[in-house]
C-alpha cells in the first residue's frame, strides 16, 4: 500500500498537466483554448486509461468585447459577465447590498442599474447564487446588473448569466471590484449611470473527455471535473486543479487496477462555467441507473482540508470520513445539496454524487472567478496529499463491498424545498423536477 502513496508524493503527472492547462490561456467554453485543453486531457488520460476520446456538442458561443460604466464625469472599470447581451443602457443607480430575495421584494426597479454584492451575510442560511440575484433584478424591471466583489484587491468578479432555455441573459451584466463598487455606491447612488457591454454571439462547439479503467462492468464510478475556465485568468484553481486531479487519479488507479471491482469512468466536462452544459449533455443520454456514484472534483487543492458536499447520501459521507480517519487528514463533509457544479446534473435524478472541493474557511470563491486565479495560488504538496485521499476514496467506492442507494428524484426535489433552494432554482430556470 505504501508504495503507491510514495509514488504519488513524487509524481509530476497531475501537476505537469495543471501547468499545461494554465499555459494555454483562455479556456472559455466554446473557445479554441477549451478544445486545446480537452485534447491535451484526452491525450494525458490515454497514457493511463483505455478508450480515451472526445464527445462534442453544440453550445451558445460568447466572446468578450469591451465594457464600461460611465458615472458622472468618470469612467469606472468593469468586466462583462459571460453571456451578457450587448447593449448600452442608462438608469438610476441602486445599491441593493447583498441582493437577497427580500431585498428585491416589493421593489419597482424599472429602468434602474442594480448593484449587488457577491456574498451573503454571515447569519443567512444559504448561498444566494449570482444568477439568482441577476434574475431577481430582471424580474423587478432593472435595465442593467452590476455584480460587486466582496473581496478586497481590485478584482472584478466574473460568472455567467443566462439559462438553459435562454442561454443569453436579458439585460447587460458586469462585474466590478469591491473598491469600484464602494465608489459607485458612495458617489452615485440615486444618480443616472450608464452600463455598456459589447460581446459577440456565435454558434460554438464544446466537448467532454472520456476514458476508462478497471473491469468491464455495467456499473461504473464516475470521476469527473470540468476543463473550461473563465477567459480573464489562467483558471488554475477553478478548475485546472480538478482536471489535473482526474489525470493524476488515472495514473494512480492504472497501477492499482487490480484493486478495482467496478469500472471507473473518467469524465472531464466542457462548458461548466456557462451552466453545467457538458454534464447536462452527458447525463441526459447516459444510463443513470448504471452509475454507482459520481465523485466530482471542482476547486480541489486550494487548501489542505478536503471539503466534500455529499448531497444527503449517507454512505458516501461515511466513505469520505473513513478515508480522512484512515490517513489522519483533515476532511469536512457537508450533507446538504450542492446544485452548482457538474455532479448536480446526476444528483438531480437521484444518482449518488459528491462535490470535492477545499475548505478554505471562507464560504466565498476566493481567487476563483477573478484575474487572480493563477498557478501560484496552488501548492504541489496539497495537490499530492489530496490525490492520495481521492484515490483511496475511488477504490473504496468501486469495491464490491460498497453500496449506496439511489434516491428518488422526488426526494431530491423535497430536499431542495426543505433546504430553501427551490425558489432560487426556479428563478434561474434550473428547477428540473
Amino acid at each position: 500500500m505504501s508504495e503507491w502513496i510514495g509514488e504519488t508524493f513524487t509524481s509530476e503527472t497531475g501537476w505537469n498537466h495543471l501547468e499545461t492547462l494554465v499555459d494555454i490561456g483562455n479556456r472559455m467554453a466554446g473557445s479554441e483554448g477549451e478544445r486545446e485543453a480537452a485534447v491535451a486531457t484526452r491525450d494525458a488520460l490515454a497514457e493511463h486509461a483505455r478508450d480515451a476520446r472526445l464527445d462534442e456538442f453544440e453550445i451558445q458561443g460568447w466572446e468578450r468585447g469591451t465594457s464600461h460604466i460611465e458615472a458622472g464625469d468618470t469612467t469606472q472599470d468593469c468586466i462583462a459577465l459571460p453571456r451578457s447581451p450587448s447593449g448600452e443602457v442608462t438608469g438610476k443607480f441602486v445599491d441593493l447590498g447583498h441582493g437577497l430575495p427580500e431585498d428585491f421584494e416589493g421593489r419597482d426597479l424599472t429602468g434602474t442599474v442594480v448593484m449587488v454584492s457577491s456574498d451573503v451575510p454571515g447569519h443567512y442560511d444559504r448561498v444566494v447564487h449570482r444568477r439568482e440575484k441577476y434574475y431577481y433584478a430582471v424580474e423587478a424591471g432593472a435595465a442593467a446588473f452590476v455584480f460587486r466583489n466582496h473581496y478586497e484587491g481590485g478584482l472584478a468578479p466574473t460568472g455567467s448569466v443566462g439559462t438553459a432555455e435562454s442561454p443569453v441573459g436579458e439585460i447587460p451584466a458586469v462585474g466590478v471590484s469591491k473598491e469600484v463598487g464602494a465608489r459607485l455606491s458612495r458617489r452615485f447612488d440615486g444618480d443616472d449611470v450608464t452600463v455598456a457591454v459589447d460581446a459577440t454571439l456565435s454558434e460554438a462547439t464544446s466537448q467532454n473527455v472520456h476514458a476508462e479503467l478497471g473491469p468491464d462492468t455495467e456499473e461504473a464510478v464516475l470521476l469527473t471535473a470540468h476543463v473550461d475556465a473563465h477567459d480573464i485568468a489562467e483558471g488554475a484553481v477553478d478548475n485546472g486543479t480538478g482536471t489535473a486531479m482526474v489525470v493524476e487519479l488515472a495514473r494512480i488507479l492504472a497501477d492499482r487496477e487490480d484493486d478495482l471491482d467496478t469500472r471507473v469512468h473518467f469524465l472531464v466536462f466542457g462548458a461548466e462555467e456557462v451552466g453545467l452544459v457538458g454534464s447536462a449533455y452527458d447525463a441526459a443520454k447516459r444510463d443513470r441507473d448504471a452509475i454507482r456514484a459520481v465523485l466530482n472534483c471542482d476547486v480541489v487543492a486550494a487548501a489542505r482540508t478536503l471539503e466534500v458536499t455529499t448531497n444527503g447520501f449517507d454512505a458516501l459521507t461515511r466513505a469520505v470520513e473513513d478515508v480522512g480517519e484512515r490517513f489522519g487528514h483533515p476532511v469536512t463533509t457537508n450533507p446538504e445539496l450542492g446544485p452548482h457544479s457538474d455532479h448536480w446534473e446526476y444528483v438531480a435524478y437521484g444518482v449518488p454524487g459528491v462535490m470535492v472541493a477545499s475548505d478554505t474557511g471562507d464560504s466565498g470563491r476566493g481567487w476563483a472567478h477573478t484575474a487572480a486565479d493563477t498557478l501560484d495560488k496552488v501548492e504541489k504538496r496539497t495537490f499530492r496529499e489530496q490525490a492520495v485521499l481521492l484515490a483511496a476514496l475511488a477504490v473504496d467506492v468501486a469495491d464490491d463491498g460498497f453500496s449506496v442507494v439511489h434516491a428518488a428524484p422526488e426526494d431530491i426535489a423535497a430536499a431542495c424545498e426543505a433546504q430553501d433552494l427551490a425558489e432560487g432554482m426556479k428563478v434561474t430556470g434550473d428547477w428540473p423536477f
